[in-house]
């Protein structure tokens, strides 16, 4: 996983809850966390937790899977199981270990799905097998 690059996540943030024309101490409460932790979040003295993300992206109305990106806990994809992602980083009824342990294992099944898809040809696009034997 990518590091968490908290400066430019709460200057993201305050960019984000401007838009929004919403104070720091409205998208505090909205968001169900203290007005000062925000500040600090937003002045990058904080990480907050995937859970928190969450509670503010849904207080801004954006989606989960950007503020995760933001914050360098989701690698920027082509869609490749982003709400996966997002669900598996903001459930609360696992702890963080056990996060990264499910995303590890995610990986691994994608890594060995694209090593075993078919290859392009030169004639055109890739084609599977599909001919089976009778016996």
């Amino acid at each position: 996983m990518a590091s968490l690059n908290v400066g430019s996540l709460g200057e993201y943030i305050r960019e984000q809850r401007r838009n929004a024309q919403y104070s720091l101490r409205q998208l505090a409460e909205a968001a169900g966390v203290s007005n000062p932790y925000l500040s600090q979040i937003e002045r990058g003295l904080r990480k907050p937790s995937a859970e928190i993300l969450q509670q503010i992206a849904k207080a801004l109305r954006i989606s989960a899977e950007t503020l995760y990106v933001q914050a360098g806990i989701l690698e920027e994809r082509r869609g490749e199981g982003l709400e996966l992602r997002a669900s598996i980083l903001a459930d609360p009824l696992i702890n963080e270990q056990q996060k990264q342990a499910l995303l590890a294992v995610y990986d691994a099944f994608l890594k060995e799905n694209a090593s075993s898809a078919p290859k392009p040809t030169a004639d055109g696009p890739a084609t599977q097998n599909t001919h089976r034997e009778d016996r």
